[in-house]
C-alpha cells in the first residue's frame, strides 16, 4: 500500500479524506491528448495520486507547444508526446503505473486504447474526436470530463452517461471546416489553459471519490475573470445518449487518402457535406503564413508545409509524411 503520507495535504481535506484517497490510488484514468490541457491535467492527476494514469497522443513536440504545454522542454522538441509526456510523470511519482500511447485516436482503435479506464478526461482539440469520444463513453457507460480552451476561454463539464447530458444534447451537429477558430488561428492564453485543466482534474477527483455529477457546464472567462455556471439538461430527442445512434463509432470518419501525385503530398477528404467559408479560412490563415486565393482554392505555406483547400473542405498537404500527420495539420489550421 502506497504511503498516504505523501497525499496528507489531500487527505486532509473533508472533501476527500482517507478513504477518497484510497479510491484515487486504485483508479484507473485515460488523458486523450497531451496539449494544453492535457499535460496540466495529466500533471495534477499524478501528484493527487491516480494509481493508474494512461496518456494518450498522436503528435510530437513542437517549438510552438512549449508556450503551454508544460511537460515538454527544449530538448524534446520532434520527439512522440506520448511517451516523452509519460516518463516526465513518472519522475512526478514513482508509486503509481503510467503508461503513454503514442496512437492516432480513432473508431478503429478508441474501444481497445480506453478499455479498463473508470474514467476518461478529454485533451482533444477538435470536435469531431470528441464526438467519437461521447459514443464510444456512451456505448460503454464510462463518465467522462469535457473540456475545451480557445482564446481566452475555457469550458469544462462532467459527463456521466445515464445522469448527466451527454455531449451531443448540447453540441448537435459538426460545423463546416473551418468554422470554427483553433489555437493556431486564434491563440491560446496558457494560464486559461491551465486554469481550465485545473477545473478539469477537480471534477475528475470528485467523480472519483463518490460526488454525484452536477449537469452544469463551467465557462470560464479568464480574462474578466468570470465563471458561469449552466445547467445542462438531456436532451429527449438527443442522437446518440437517447435515439443510440453511433455515427462516429461506426466508422463514420475522414478519410486519408495518398495522393497519386507523390511528392509527400497526402489528399485529406473531411465528414462534410456541401461548401465551406473559403474566404473566412483565408482571412483566419493570413496571420499565421502566406495565403493566396485563386481559381476557387486557397493556397496556405508555412514551414515545410503547403496545404491547397478546395470548397467542398477538402485539401491537399505537401510535405506531410504521414496519414497521421496530415490530419494533424487540418485539424490545427482548418478545424475539424
Amino acid at each position: 500500500m502506497p504511503n498516504l503520507d505523501r497525499y496528507s495535504r489531500q487527505t486532509v481535506l473533508e472533501q476527500v479524506g482517507k478513504e477518497g484517497q484510497k479510491r484515487l490510488l486504485d483508479a484507473h484514468v485515460s488523458v486523450l491528448g497531451l496539449g494544453a490541457l492535457g499535460t496540466v491535467s495529466s500533471t495534477l492527476l499524478v501528484r493527487a495520486g491516480v494509481g493508474h494514469l494512461t496518456v494518450i497522443d498522436r503528435d510530437v513536440v513542437e517549438l510552438v507547444n512549449l508556450q503551454r504545454q508544460v511537460l515538454y522542454g527544449e530538448d524534446d522538441i520532434g520527439l512522440p508526446k506520448a511517451p516523452v509526456a509519460a516518463a516526465r510523470l513518472r519522475q512526478m511519482n514513482s508509486s503509481i503505473k503510467v503508461e503513454g500511447m503514442a496512437k492516432d485516436v480513432s473508431s478503429a482503435n478508441v474501444l481497445g486504447l480506453l478499455k479498463g479506464s473508470e474514467l476518461i478526461l478529454d485533451g482533444t482539440d477538435n470536435l469531431e474526436t470528441r464526438f467519437l469520444l461521447n459514443e464510444a463513453c456512451v456505448e460503454t457507460e464510462t463518465p467522462w470530463v469535457y473540456a475545451g480552451v480557445i482564446g481566452t476561454e475555457g469550458r469544462v463539464m462532467s459527463i456521466v452517461p445515464g445522469k448527466t447530458a451527454c455531449f451531443r444534447c448540447f453540441s448537435r451537429s459538426l460545423p463546416a471546416p473551418g468554422t470554427l477558430p483553433t489555437c493556431e488561428t486564434a491563440g491560446v492564453l496558457n494560464s486559461v489553459a491551465a486554469a481550465t485543466a485545473s477545473l478539469q482534474v477537480t471534477e475528475a477527483i470528485k467523480l472519483m471519490v463518490g460526488e454525484e455529477p452536477a449537469g452544469h457546464l463551467m465557462v470560464l472567462d479568464g480574462w474578466s475573470p468570470e465563471l458561469l455556471r449552466i445547467k445542462m439538461p438531456r436532451s429527449r430527442t438527443c442522437p446518440v445518449c437517447v435515439g443510440g445512434k453511433r455515427e462516429y463509432l461506426g466508422g463514420r470518419r475522414p478519410q486519408v487518402i495518398t495522393a497519386l501525385c507523390g511528392g509527400n503530398t497526402i489528399s485529406f477528404d473531411p465528414l462534410h457535406k456541401g461548401k465551406v467559408d473559403l474566404a473566412g479560412i483565408a482571412m483566419r490563415l493570413e496571420k499565421i503564413g502566406k495565403v493566396k486565393v485563386a481559381g476557387g482554392v486557397v493556397v496556405f505555406e508555412t514551414g515545410r508545409h503547403r496545404m491547397t483547400i478546395f470548397e467542398d473542405g477538402r485539401a491537399l498537404i505537401k510535405g506531410a509524411r504521414s496519414p497521421g500527420e496530415a490530419r494533424s495539420l487540418y485539424s490545427k489550421y482548418v478545424g475539424l
